[in-house]
């Protein structure tokens, strides 16, 4: 165990740092979001260790709001006073884990930043606190990172396996969150491992933070969410369901309580975009799990949902590698996805297997019949390429889109 953790020393998340460390020394507030147990609190540290390594003059103050010895730090003037307290003349580094645990952080971040004399670095896991009350109080002197599970790669990478198919196999089932590296790979000790974490991110980022009360009701929503995973669903769609199990919640509940789970990093939301029109649709959106190891906890894992799994897979790639991502919709004909970075733009479907020609003429017929000229591909898990290019669509195997 203790070997495993020495051996995560030497393992770097390379695509993150790298976004970071232009940022090193410069006056914004840096702060990385995402789910916990992601790996945010890692990162942290190895980006202090850097500045260490860098800088042999720098006062790195570190404050982990998960440790008990840091329990006395309540709110915002408790804050200042600590940091103040640990202040050299120059060269103060500031690095605060989970920092939307501390009340009003955003004053205290505020007043330190205009000192003009500390370079700060923040993790936190709720979007809301991020994106609307922290941007408008600092209006633009943050950047925020978002820092996601491991990616197919970083997860061969990280459990010291080969990037094959077996390993695939076990990334789709486990998820690629970064503390698995300690666990043996045993279906009955990883999902139980899964699973209490689930619960304790719902409880502590959603349920006691939103006050919550009917708790059955939203661990329905949480299941039937995973369920239909990459399936068009709107709220009133839910409360339908929910009404024939006998439960009812109002639409603008069902809409909050599916923010909630946003906010806390648990699950995307994905918009729907008319390709012709270019409008995007205010009904009937997908949503996908950050970390397919929860969503299979979450709704249990069974080989027959390998189709939506495998779309979710594809949808946290792309987002990893900086695409903002749509459902596609043209005229009767949906499309899995529509990608855009840097004004490209791609168009993807997804499908288990391309196991006969209906298959074969409904995913490559669906995106021939798109006639701009951006690059179009089906992504399958098919051993071999059925057809390298069909009509200038591309096949590409699932495993070689996730090296890309």
């Amino acid at each position: 165990h203790s070997l495993t953790i020495l051996n995560m020393k030497n393992l770097k998340r390379e695509i993150y740092l790298k976004k970071i460390r232009p940022y090193y020394g410069k006056q914004l507030i840096k702060i990385l979001t995402g789910q916990r147990r992601v790996g945010k609190s890692f990162i942290l540290k190895q980006i202090s260790n850097e500045i260490a390594e860098l800088n042999k003059n720098a006062n790195i103050i570190f404050i982990d709001k998960e440790k008990f010895e840091f329990d006395e730090i309540q709110d915002y003037s408790h804050l200042i006073n600590y940091v103040k307290a640990k202040s050299k003349k120059t060269d103060n580094y500031l690095f605060i884990d989970e920092v939307q645990e501390i009340k009003g952080f955003e004053k205290a971040l505020r007043s330190l930043l205009s000192d003009g004399n500390y370079d700060i670095y923040c993790t936190g896991s709720n979007s809301s606190i991020f994106s609307s009350e922290l941007a408008t109080f600092l209006s633009g002197r943050q950047i925020e990172i978002k820092i996601h599970s491991l990616s197919f790669v970083e997860f061969a990478e990280f459990h010291n396996l080969p990037q094959n198919e077996e390993t695939l196999n076990t990334y789709i089932k486990y998820g690629g969150l970064p503390y698995l590296i300690n666990l043996p790979k045993e279906d009955e000790i990883i999902f139980d491992y899964l699973d209490n974490i689930l619960s304790t991110i719902l409880f502590r980022d959603v349920i006691k933070r939103n006050k919550i009360r009917d708790t059955a009701f939203f661990d329905n929503l949480v299941r039937f969410i995973a369920d239909n995973t990459g399936s068009l669903v709107s709220a009133s769609q839910i409360s339908d369901y929910l009404k024939s199990q006998k439960q009812t919640k109002s639409v603008s509940v069902i809409i909050n309580y599916l923010s909630y789970l946003e906010n806390a990093y648990i699950i995307s939301k994905v918009k729907r975009k008319d390709i012709q029109g270019k409008k995007i649709f205010e009904v009937g959106e997908k949503y996908y799990f950050e970390d397919l190891g929860l969503r299979n906890v979450a709704y249990a894992y069974k080989a027959e949902d390998i189709n939506k799994i495998i779309e979710n897979l594809v949808y946290n790639h792309l987002i990893i590698s900086g695409y903002k991502v749509f459902t596609g919709k043209f005229g009767n004909k949906e499309i899995d996805f529509v990608a855009q970075k840097n004004n490209e733009i791609i168009y993807i479907q997804v499908a288990y297997l391309l196991s006969s020609k209906k298959v074969i003429d409904r995913e490559f017929g669906n995106l021939n019949e798109i006639k701009d000229h951006y690059p179009k591909y089906v992504i399958s898990t098919d051993q071999f390429p059925i057809m390298s290019s069909y009509k200038g669509i591309k096949h590409i195997k699932l495993i070689d889109f996730l090296k890309k």
